[in-house]
């Protein structure tokens, strides 16, 4: 143990040798028990006390966990194995994947959404029955000296290219649709992934913790017995 000028005081990594701070510096002791048969793998020589910086720690805390999900499907995906990083870093994989389609949207797909959404509206079905009605009206009243007379074969042309128009438009908004569903299932894998193994790692960690403290307590009630033993001699 050595100290710097400024007082801090500073120890030695079990694994790398380079010196750390106290509070850089993690006891094995408190480490869940898997984790540290994951190290002792590499570094059997570790001693059940040993102090190990905390980048070590992450660095052997993802690969942990890498080598749990090939376990678990044999292979790991770039997906999964994003998600391992996170582990060991601590970062967040949440998104905004509407801000993110949002924002990529071109001109056209603008124009397609607001299109789609308002041919799948009663706005666009009304104005077309009352559009309808007048234009038939108007030219059943004028009879044969109108622009398009009864069948309306006018009319059936431009409904026709309305209905032509109008599915590609459509096809083009739920395809951007189904891209955005899909980019927020596999953000909420991501997520419900990392969270599952977060509270497995917790839930061992809680284990070895409670397991330690009931070890410590039994320690020290034999040590209050062997006391009283020695007083009643």
């Amino acid at each position: 143990m050595s100290n710097h000028a400024n007082g801090s005081r500073t120890d030695r990594c079990a694994i790398t040798g380079r010196e750390w701070t106290r509070r850089q510096l993690v006891n094995l002791e408190t480490v869940r028990p898997t984790l540290v048969e994951r190290m002792r793998r590499d570094y059997p020589d570790l001693a059940p006390d040993a102090l190990v910086s905390r980048q070590e720690l992450q660095r052997f805390r993802g690969l942990y966990v890498e080598e749990l999900l090939r376990d678990e499907s044999g292979e790991i995906s770039d997906l999964e194995r994003r998600v391992a990083e996170s582990l060991a870093t601590h970062d967040t994989l949440s998104e905004n994947v509407e801000a993110e389609f949002e924002e990529k949207r071109t001109f056209g797909e603008i124009v397609s959404d607001h299109l789609a959404s308002f041919g799948g509206s009663w706005v666009f079905i009304i104005s077309f029955l009352v559009m309808l009605g007048v234009w038939m009206a108007y030219n059943a009243a004028r009879g044969s000296d109108t622009f398009d007379p009864y069948p309306f074969i006018l009319l059936n042309l431009v409904l026709s290219c309305l209905a032509a128009l109008q599915a590609p438009i459509i096809m083009m908004s739920q395809k951007r649709q189904e891209a955005k569903d899909r980019a927020r299932s596999l953000n909420d894998y991501q997520v419900n992934l990392k969270a599952e193994l977060e509270i497995r790692h917790l839930h061992e960690k809680l284990d070895h913790l409670i397991s330690k403290q009931w070890q410590r307590l039994a320690e020290i009630q034999q040590l209050q017995l062997e006391i009283m033993q020695d007083r009643r001699r």
